[in-house]
């Protein structure tokens, strides 16, 4: 039964997203931003570059 009713969720899931050009942008949006996220344990030089302090501050 469940395994029905999650195939229908599905299958209307696809439905909508063939109609509604609106929706199947915002979702392949979230799936490009995802895609671009670091891993867990990833780490980029952009993302936690050490801070150093300014000379004002010495």
């Amino acid at each position: 039964m469940k395994k029905t009713l999650a195939l229908a969720a599905v299958g209307l899931g696809a439905a909508f997203l063939m109609r509604n050009k609106d929706a199947r942008d915002k979702i392949s949006k979230q799936f490009d931003d995802f895609a671009n996220t670091p891993m867990r344990g990833d780490k980029h030089k952009d993302s936690r570059s050490p801070q150093t302090p300014s000379p004002a501050h010495k």
